[in-house]
C-alpha cells in the first residue's frame, strides 16, 4: 500500500499555474488519506480560479495515479483564505528615515542573497506610491488569482513578488491615493496574497515614519527591521527617527543597519573613494544598538542591471556576507 509520504513527494512535482511553485510549497495540501489502493486528497482553493482548479485536479490524479500501488485518486477543493495558509518564518521590514537612500535596492539584494543561500524568499513591495521592485527584477506580467486571493509573481530565481505596479495598467501610472487607501492595499498584500511557505518575507517599506510604514509595523508580524542610510550628514538625524519609531513606538527589534552608496572603487587602482563623505556605518550601528549588516558600494554595473531588470545577476563579495548577517541577526533576536 502506498504511504502518505510517497503521495506528498509526488505532489511536489505538481506546480500551480501562474506561480510555478508546487502545491506543497504553497501549502495548498490540506489532507491526504490513504486506504488500500485509494488516495483521497484535499486541496485549498485559495487564489485559484476555476480553470486552475480543474487543471490541478487532473494533474494530481495523473501524477499520483501513476504509482503502481494506486488504483483510484480523488481530489476535492476546500475554501480557505490565503492568510490561513501562509507559513512565513521571518518577516523583515526594510525602512529608512528618508527617501532616496536605496531602500528598495537593499530589499532586492537581501532577497537575492537569501535565495542564493537556499532559502524560500518573497518580497512584499509596500512602497505603494513609489514601487520599483518589479522593475529591478524585470517583471511585467500581472498576477493571477481569483475572488479568494492573489498569486504572487515569481522571478527568474524563484523569489515571490507582489507589488502594486503589477496591478496597474501601465508600470509608469501614478498611484495617487490617500493614506487610508494605501494602508488598506498594504494589508491586502499581506492577507490576500498566497505566499505559501517562505523562510523570509522582505517588506520594502515606504520612506519616512508616517501612515504607511506604521500600518506595516502594526499589521504584520514583523520579526525585525533593517535600517538603510547613506553617508551624508543628514543620515544621523533620519536614522534616529527610524530607530525611535521601530524601538520606542512599535517595540520592534532592529536587526541591523545597511550603509548604501558607501564608497566607489576606482577601477584603475582599486582604491575606495568615499563620494558622499566619510562612512558613518559604525556610528549608525552603535546608535541603533545593532550590527552593521553591509556596506554597499556605488557600482555602475549594479545600477545597469537594475535598469535592465536583471538584479538577480549581480555578483559581489558582500552579497553572501549580507545574507549570512541577516540570518545571524534573525537567529540572535529569536533567542
Amino acid at each position: 500500500m502506498i504511504k502518505r509520504e510517497q503521495v506528498l513527494k509526488a505532489l511536489e512535482e505538481v506546480l500551480v499555474p501562474g506561480v510555478r511553485r508546487s502545491v506543497c510549497s504553497l501549502n495548498l495540501v490540506r489532507r491526504v488519506d490513504v486506504s488500500d489502493r485509494k488516495v483521497d486528497i484535499q486541496l485549498a482553493s485559495a487564489a485559484l480560479n476555476q480553470g486552475s482548479q480543474e487543471w490541478l485536479k487532473a494533474k494530481v490524479q495523473d501524477v499520483v495515479g501513476k504509482t503502481p500501488e494506486v488504483d483510484e485518486v480523488n481530489v476535492e477543493f476546500t475554501e480557505i483564505k490565503p492568510k490561513e495558509l501562509n507559513e512565513i518564518g521571518s518577516v523583515i521590514a526594510v525602512m529608512s528615515g528618508k527617501g532616496g537612500v536605496g531602500k528598495s535596492l537593499v530589499s532586492s539584494l537581501a532577497a537575492v542573497g537569501l535565495a542564493r543561500s537556499g532559502f524560500e524568499v518573497g518580497i512584499l513591495d509596500a512602497d505603494i506610491t513609489g514601487p520599483s521592485i518589479p522593475k529591478m527584477f524585470g517583471i511585467a506580467e500581472r498576477p493571477e488569482g481569483s475572488e479568494s486571493g492573489i498569486l504572487p509573481v515569481l522571478t527568474r530565481s524563484g523569489i515571490e513578488i507582489m507589488s502594486v505596479n503589477l496591478l496597474l495598467p501601465h508600470e509608469d501610472d501614478a498611484v495617487i491615493w490617500r493614506g487610508p487607501l494605501i494602508a488598506k492595499a498594504i494589508t491586502q498584500f499581506w492577507e490576500d496574497v498566497l505566499w505559501g511557505r517562505l523562510d523570509y518575507l522582505i517588506v520594502d517599506l515606504p520612506p519616512g515614519t508616517a501612515d504607511a510604514p506604521l500600518t506595516v509595523l502594526q499589521s504584520l508580524p514583523v520579526s525585525g527591521v533593517i535600517i538603510v542610510f547613506s553617508p551624508q550628514e543628514l543620515a544621523a538625524m533620519v536614522v534616529r527617527k527610524a530607530i525611535k519609531m521601530a524601538q520606542e513606538a512599535m517595540h520592534i527589534p532592529i536587526l541591523g543597519v545597511v550603509e548604501n552608496m558607501s564608497y566607489f572603487v576606482l577601477p584603475e587602482t582599486g582604491r575606495k573613494l568615499e563620494v558622499f563623505g566619510k562612512s558613518r556605518a559604525e556610528e549608525m550601528a552603535s546608535l541603533a544598538g545593532a550590527p552593521l549588516l553591509a556596506q554597499i558600494p556605488l557600482d555602475p554595473q549594479l545600477a545597469q542591471l537594475c535598469d535592465e531588470g536583471k538584479v538577480e545577476r549581480y555578483q559581489a563579495d558582500f552579497l553572501s556576507n549580507f545574507a549570512d548577517a541577516i540570518v545571524k541577526a534573525v537567529k540572535a533576536r529569536a533567542k
